[in-house]
């Protein structure tokens, strides 16, 4: 969900042609996969179209290729410092670090709850690309 909602951002802010994105699980978990039907389902419902989506693994090239690799809970972070070149660790963060408003540091695995987890995802996830998108326009 946080790559669509995302990249929704950057389309809306104008800034496709200076910020790339992807996202990547730890685990081999639904690679080729698109997301969960409810979560595409509550994120339609608020306009982001995920569809497009395929799950894919990370992989030390990500480490490279983008200046930030931000985890949406400990574990990962943990997982991606396992993974991570040590001239590359300084990319780690969580991915709630720019959710401003946010008492939350971690983003919950919504997937054995109900839709309202979905919902609630959603909302911390919007507001976490909002205040990523913010830090990332300072930067440009």
């Amino acid at each position: 969900m946080a790559e669509g909602v995302f990249k929704h951002y950057v389309k809306e802010a104008g800034l496709v042609e200076r910020i790339a994105s992807d996202s990547a699980g730890t685990h081999d978990y639904h690679v080729g996969e698109p997301p969960d039907p409810r979560a595409q389902r509550a994120a339609g419902r608020r306009g982001y179209d995920l569809s497009a989506l395929r799950g894919r693994q990370v992989g030390r090239v990500d480490f490279h290729g983008f200046d930030y690799v931000l985890a949406m809970d400990e574990v990962n972070l943990r997982l991606l410092k396992r993974l991570c070149p040590p001239e590359h660790g300084h990319k780690l963060r969580l991915f709630m670090e720019f959710g401003a408003d946010s008492a939350a540091r971690e983003v919950p695995d919504p997937y054995y709850g109900g839709s309202e987890g979905f919902e609630r995802v959603l909302d911390m996830v919007e507001q976490a690309s909002r205040g990523l998108l913010d830090h990332l326009r300072e930067r440009l």
